[in-house]
């Protein structure tokens, strides 16, 4: 089975083998994958970090050896803090937006198989759980992103992508969707109990679950609805000021996070 990693800014993962699929998620610079199947011109991939799968375009496809990608599995990796910096190795330069991975990250340079590519900016450290100031401090960067699905970059980012990059620039890995992530914790049963860091759940008509964001302060939420945006939310669901009315069914809250963290 064939291993690799996204040396680009992003790389759209889809659905089928078309560019014209579905977009159901994005690789982020420096994430591993397994190759699982191929169709012409395309790569099945699971991911390391969740165990997402989709389609990529082969050229697409940086390999890596079975021991570089089974290290890189098993340990914790520093995330980009900046909206946007670059990696480099002479004069060849790659730009990494916020959550992009840095690999064997050593302060000053990361490792792809046996190179080093140099890295100066601010990165985050996952070696330990992440605090709810920490959680709202890296949320708040993300605020007026544009929403796109399938997203999880500043140039488009879902609702389940923005908690997952959140949380994971934390430390804290999430799965990749919404009715996934909502597994996850323990019940919060009144809205006036949520703490910073509480994910809030959202369903449609059906009962599926189908929004998520994460609560502030005050009974605010920051979610990717057209943008990343504050909104307030109360026992029926997200109140939009803007709009007049509410946009969003509460279903259930969850506290991923320790009370103390």
């Amino acid at each position: 089975m064939e291993h690799g990693i996204c040396m680009l800014s992003l790389v759209p993962l889809r659905a089928e083998t078309s560019d014209r699929a579905e977009l159901v998620s994005q690789l982020m610079f420096g994430e591993c994958y397994q190759v699982i199947n191929t169709e012409g011109n395309w790569l099945q991939l699971q991911l390391a970090t969740d165990g997402y799968k989709g389609w990529i375009d082969f050229k697409q496809h940086t390999a890596v050896t079975p021991e570089y990608f089974s290290r890189w599995k098993s340990s914790s990796h520093a995330r980009t803090l900046s909206l946007l910096q670059f990696i480099s190795i002479n004069d060849f330069q790659v730009p990494v937006g916020i959550g992009s991975y840095l690999p064997f990250f050593d302060g000053g340079s990361i490792q792809v198989n046996e190179v080093r590519y140099g890295y100066s900016g601010p990165a985050s450290d996952t070696s330990v759980l992440p605090s709810k100031t920490q959680l709202v401090e890296v949320a708040l960067n993300f605020l007026k992103f544009p929403y796109l699905w399938g997203g999880k970059s500043m140039f488009g980012i879902d609702c389940s992508g923005l908690t997952q990059q959140v949380f994971g620039i934390c430390g804290y890995q999430l799965p990749r969707d919404a009715y996934q992530q909502v597994a996850l914790g323990q019940e919060v049963h009144f809205v006036e109990q949520t703490q910073p860091g509480d994910l809030a759940y959202f369903s449609n008509a059906e009962g599926r679950i189908t929004h998520i964001g994460i609560m502030l302060e005050g009974q605010k939420i920051i979610h990717a609805h057209g943008e990343v945006r504050i909104d307030q939310l109360d026992h029926t669901g997200i109140y939009n000021e803007g709009l007049k009315r509410y946009t969003h069914q509460l279903r259930i809250i969850k506290r991923i996070l320790p009370s103390n963290a």
